[in-house]
């Protein structure tokens, strides 16, 4: 193979390593910003199941003082 047929070849290898590593930042920053995001998702579905279960002990205390009232239908 000539020199210049070396060149060519070895310049598109370089284009294409630039282009790898640009993609491997790219994914690795996309998997800390995923991370993120499910790392939220978790935070609010644990929030929303203590709401959950905050909202039945009140329930549990509206009926409680519904039936001390005779407030309730028989």
């Amino acid at each position: 193979m000539s020199e210049a047929a070396n060149n060519l070849v070895l310049e598109h290898l370089r284009h294409i390593r630039t282009a790898v590593d640009n993609i491997y930042r790219d994914v690795k920053e996309l998997r800390t910003r995923v991370s993120f995001l499910e790392e939220g998702y978790v935070r609010l579905e644990a929030q929303y199941a203590h709401i959950s279960s905050r909202m039945d002990r009140l329930d549990m205390r509206m009926e409680r003082v519904e039936r001390r009232l005779g407030l309730t239908e028989a």
